[in-house]
């Protein structure tokens, strides 16, 4: 874990922290194509890199601007974006120099805040099953932490040190039921995050647990993510307000000081637009409940994919085309490796795929009926089922839409196919300080070239075989050490 007073830090933001967004708003369908056509002619993009990843910065800087000017009349908030959404360095130095903080679920994630510049105070831990050693790290460092039970609070008690300038929380679960999508509902009656506060005897324990630690001042909750409507995540979160009150009250002080509210906005993967939004997200609380906005506690946020989702996208090369059963098949080379879970979960991820020329203009030829399929070695690597497409052809590309969170920053190292590149942009216009956008041009018009900075480089081969192992190739053989006999 590096030093905090190593840390590299953040970019100075512009002279406003957190701009409004942009007087020439992004059309992200219309950005698509001048961004791969540049792509192809610069060659981030060919037979022999046939996929990468692609992030739009000034739309990241955007969508902060938005989640800020939703909250701006709340007294106390501390932005965070949840690590795992896009866990890459550049990334989240992008977001720290814009004034987020960030939350992280491992000394991994952690790991990375620090190099990409985060302060301790501004970075949340969380995580269900912390090990003494990263709890030890982050007390020390200041970070702030949430308990996911009351057997960690115990930890905690042992291994706070005198002084720790950490924020210490709760995780509970409101049990307020599950969204469309099962795996990402966390406030299920048998949920594996938080204390369950609607089990027998589990409320009086929390609240006990608080009473008999003065330095317990956070609640934490997380109604769930993809799927759950606002008026569930704000029933579980109006839960959580009025378990700080009773909290108050039973220890005759002021104990609970904040309450982290989780993420959980969902996002529009059926076209560009951009609902719901964070304006829907804060009148869903005041609708719940008035008083979670009125300052008498301060408040974390933990997006991540509502603001990733729709700034970023993938491109992958059209290897192959065949028939099979009457149906059109193209053999490209995005599959379950970067779209994990659209593959497993076709119903609850759906993707809109876009198809392009070989340079990177659209297709525009009649629609085909096609299966768009990945290239690891079982049936079901299928991106999108029956889709109607341009005709796809070898050397075409297409795009995987609104996949800047969670595809291609978290690969699948199935079949060892080495993992893409991935390159932010900027539309012509904008500039890398604060990525405003030239004023007076038609929505999407792009004025001049897109220029790229790299994010993360194509993985080699030899990279490949690094990382399987390659360092030890004959210890199988040749490794063992005999038992030492006394």
């Amino acid at each position: 874990m590096p030093d905090p007073a190593d840390r590299p830090q953040p970019p100075s933001p512009s002279p406003s922290p957190f701009p409004s967004p942009s007087s020439a708003p992004h059309d992200r369908g219309a950005l698509v194509a001048p961004v791969l056509r540049r792509a192809v002619a610069e060659g981030l993009l060919g037979a022999d890199r046939p996929s990468a990843g692609f992030v739009d910065v000034g739309g990241v800087r955007d969508s902060v601007a938005g989640l800020r000017a939703a909250f701006a009349h709340v007294p106390d908030v501390l932005h965070t974006f949840a690590a795992k959404a896009c866990a890459l360095v550049p990334v989240l130095r992008l977001l720290a120099g814009s004034g987020m903080g960030c939350e992280v679920a491992g000394p991994g994630e952690l790991r990375l805040a620090l190099d990409a510049g985060f302060a301790p105070e501004r970075i949340v831990l969380d995580s269900p099953a912390k090990t003494r050693t990263e709890l030890a790290q982050a007390l020390a460092l200041g970070v702030a932490v949430n308990a996911d039970n009351l057997a960690e609070l115990e930890r905690v008690d042992a291994l706070r040190p005198p002084g720790s300038a950490s924020v210490l929380g709760l995780r509970v679960n409101p049990q307020v039921g599950g969204g469309a999508i099962g795996p990402m509902s966390t406030a299920t009656a048998h949920s594996k995050f938080g204390v369950a506060l609607r089990d027998p005897g589990a409320r009086e324990r929390v609240v006990e647990a608080f009473v008999r630690r003065p330095w317990l001042t956070r609640l934490h909750a997380h109604v769930g993510s993809q799927g759950c409507p606002l008026p569930l995540i704000a029933e579980g979160l109006a839960a959580l307000h009025d378990l700080a009150v009773e909290i108050d009250a039973r220890a005759g002080r002021r104990q609970v000081t904040s309450l982290d509210l989780g993420g959980g906005l969902p996002v529009n993967f059926a076209d560009d637009t951009v609902t719901p939004t964070y304006g829907d997200y804060v009148a869903a609380l005041a609708a719940a409940r008035p008083e979670l906005l009125d300052g008498r506690y301060g408040l974390v946020t933990e997006f991540g994919r509502s603001l990733l989702a729709k700034n970023g996208f993938l491109a992958a090369r059209v290897e192959y085309v065949k028939d099979a059963g009457g149906r059109r098949i193209a053999l490209t080379h995005a599959g379950g490796h970067l779209a994990t879970r659209t593959v497993f979960m076709p119903e609850s991820w759906p993707l809109r795929v876009s198809a392009y020329g070989p340079d990177g203009t659209p297709k525009e030829t009649a629609p085909l009926r096609q299966d768009v399929a990945g290239p690891l070695c079982f049936a079901g690597d299928v991106v999108a089922h029956d889709r109607a497409l341009p005709e796809l052809a070898e050397g075409d590309w297409v795009v995987l839409h609104d996949t800047g969170a969670y595809y291609f920053s978290a690969p699948w190292a199935y079949n060892s196919v080495p993992r893409p590149g991935v390159y932010g942009f900027l539309r012509g216009g904008e500039t890398a300080d604060t990525g405003a956008a030239a004023v007076g041009k038609a929505d999407g018009e792009v004025d001049g070239e897109v220029v790229f900075a790299p994010v993360r480089a194509p993985q080699s081969l030899r990279e490949v075989a690094a990382e399987s192992g390659l360092a030890h190739a004959d210890a199988l053989l040749t490794g063992f050490t005999a038992p030492s006999r006394t």
